[in-house]
């Protein structure tokens, strides 16, 4: 039988595309599935470039926050403010509550640039021991919002609310009394500052740049001018640098009153078991007008005729130590503080003060425990801006205890008793030579 090649290759053909057509279909597939796998890795990468990018800026935010964050619940500037005995009633940092934990990992907020605390503070106050004077007893309101907004990394602006008398700097205290009339706010800080690395500056009406105690600088005073921090590691510690010039009256014909004033603190490792701080500052006041001033202002520094009789040039040095040896809740602190006045007209130009505090104050349940002395004379500090925790802001001798007792978190519970009175009676005649004054504060304090 012949057969013939063409009608075998006829033949063949469909069988060849039968089995032909299904590898191709197969390798269609295999192209289509690469595809969908290349696109799925594609999309898979975008999504972990936006991720990043995303954590990225949280990282930008996060840092800016953290520069515009205001120092302390408390409203000093300084970052160990060595009042040892406050004018507040013992206020302590706020305190963290304790947090649970949920289940799952949340995502990590974005945090805000607006960063918000404040306080309220109820007091009662009982006034006695004068002869010839009435006992007096009163309630005592402080509230007081503070907030700062980060426009970038190194420039912020912030401000301050507070109750309390808008012709004292002294104190955002209000009494309680005048048959229910509304309570005075006024706007008791508002500044902008700039970060630049270890360098801090402030301009409008600032928070207070020194390191204090409540001798020469009350806790509530806000200056108003430029001042300049610039903060440096030493060793385990620091060593700081500070700088204000404060316009305290503007004249409209004649020489403005403002202050030039510097700082120099120094502190040793503060986790080491006795801990050294140090500062040493000098306050050269120009006080040619006083237009602008209350008898609030000048209170028992001498002033005849509208000025004062004596110059104000200040040198006030603090000294701290802190031993920490007895475990981080009953740390024990002592403090002094010496100033004096090298342009009083005479001898009245020198004060100092001495306070010793034991315990920590500002966790749940701790206790803090504190003595004071001081004495002034009557020009030795500018009782302008003085501490104002009893009637006599000069010429005094003082004694202070105080307790405080954190009862929750952020919740502080307070009691302190002043006894005091004139140094030298011819300066301050609502006092005898052997009056001792009395006051006592119950404060409850809340922080946030």
């Amino acid at each position: 039988m012949t057969i013939r090649w063409t009608h075998l290759l006829a033949s063949a053909a469909p069988l060849a595309l039968a089995i032909a057509a299904p590898a191709q279909a197969q390798s269609a597939q295999d192209i289509a599935d690469l595809r969908a796998e290349i696109a799925a890795l594609r999309a898979e990468q975008a999504e972990s470039k936006a991720r990043i990018a995303q954590l990225e800026a949280q990282r930008d935010a996060a840092r800016t926050v953290a520069q515009a964050s205001p120092a302390s619940a408390a409203p000093s500037a300084s970052p160990v403010v060595m009042a040892a005995v406050p004018s507040q009633g013992g206020a302590a940092a706020p305190v963290n509550p304790a947090g649970g934990s949920a289940p799952g990992v949340a995502p990590a907020p974005v945090p805000s640039r607006l960063a918000l605390n404040g306080d309220v503070r109820v007091r009662y106050e009982s006034n006695f021991g004068l002869d010839n004077v009435r006992d007096r007893d009163r309630l005592v309101l402080r509230a007081r919002l503070r907030g700062t907004y980060a426009i970038n990394k190194w420039l912020a602006i912030g401000g301050q609310i507070a109750t309390g008398d808008n012709d004292d700097p002294n104190t955002t205290d209000i009494t309680l009394a005048n048959f229910d009339d509304d309570l005075t706010v006024a706007l008791d800080q508002a500044y902008l500052r700039g970060m630049f690395g270890g360098l801090t500056v402030y301009g409008g009406k600032i928070p207070q740049p020194f390191a204090r105690t409540e001798l020469v600088w009350d806790g509530d005073v806000s200056p108003q001018g430029v001042s300049g921090s610039y903060k440096v590691p030493l060793g385990k510690g620091s060593l700081k640098a500070n700088g204000l010039y404060f316009i305290i009256d503007d004249a409209v014909s004649g020489r403005d009153s403002r202050m030039f004033g510097g700082q120099l603190q120094a502190e040793t490792n503060p986790s080491a078991p006795v801990k050294f701080e140090i500062a040493a500052g000098y306050y050269d006041y120009h006080l040619p007008s006083t237009a602008g001033g209350d008898a609030g202002d000048f209170r028992t520094n001498r002033f005849a005729a509208g000025r004062y009789l004596s110059d104000f040039n200040l040198l006030d040095v603090i000294g701290a130590v802190q031993f920490n040896g007895l475990g981080e809740r009953w740390p024990v602190r002592l403090v002094g503080d010496y100033v004096h006045n090298y342009g009083a007209i005479d001898n009245q130009d020198t004060g100092f003060g001495i306070d010793l505090l034991l315990g920590r104050g500002n966790k749940l349940h701790d206790w803090r425990f504190g003595y004071g002395y001081a004495e002034t004379e009557v020009d030795a500090v500018l009782t302008a801006f003085s501490h104002d925790n009893t009637n006599l802001a000069s010429n005094y001798l003082q004694h202070t205890l105080l307790v405080d007792y954190v009862i929750a978190p952020n919740v502080i519970l307070n009691a302190t008793w002043y006894h005091y009175r004139a140094k030298d009676a011819r300066f301050t005649t609502a006092f005898s030579p052997t009056d001792w004054a009395d006051r006592v504060r119950l404060n409850f304090l809340a922080n946030f």
